[in-house]
């Protein structure tokens, strides 16, 4: 996606909405619980707004995760604060689900190299890849709230792996 073009309504029509926010800071040591939280924040695809601020538009499930998190870094001996908030402007949502939308188009055009590069590939590896993208492109999808174009290109090319018909193995 070029810096110019935007994802798909990443705007709800009337104005900013509402973003859940999670405010915490963790111990530096031991570091396995910091990167334990930090992974957990990424499967989920959060905007990271500033070190120990993070962002996803708000809904039951993000909600539900974050509160999970926040509770996890208390235990690990951090503090957690959950908000629920509203960009200050229309244009600040819109780039903030632009950086969300751009993290997930990379995603997707590593997920259609891969499948460009099984289709070469024997039957057995073609599935393989098949599968393995198949759940990759599930994981994505989770941690998609603004989805890309690239996104339908991506399904399209996992897809196609599926319906190949390799000639040269009938000759082997």
């Amino acid at each position: 996606m070029s810096k110019g073009s935007l994802p798909q309504q990443p705007v709800p029509r009337g104005g900013a909405g509402q973003w859940v926010l999670l405010s915490y800071r963790m111990p530096r040591e031991p570091s396995t619980p910091r990167i334990t939280v930090w992974r957990k924040l990424k499967r989920l695809g959060v905007a990271q707004i500033s070190d120990g601020l993070i962002a996803l538009p708000a809904d039951a499930r993000t909600r539900e995760h974050i509160d999970w998190i926040a509770e996890e870094i208390e235990g690990f001996g951090g503090t957690a604060t959950v908000w629920l908030a509203q960009p200050g402007s229309t244009a600040q949502e819109r780039q903030l689900a632009q950086s969300m939308a751009e993290a997930r188009t990379t995603e997707y055009q590593q997920v259609i190299a891969q499948a460009e590069q099984a289709r070469t590939r024997s039957e057995e590896e073609r599935q393989r890849t098949l599968r393995r993208l198949r759940a990759e492109l599930r994981r994505i999808q989770r941690r998609d709230y603004f989805p890309p174009p690239a996104r339908r290109a991506a399904e399209t090319a996992v897809s196609a792996l599926y319906s190949i018909h390799n000639p040269a193995e009938e000759n082997a």
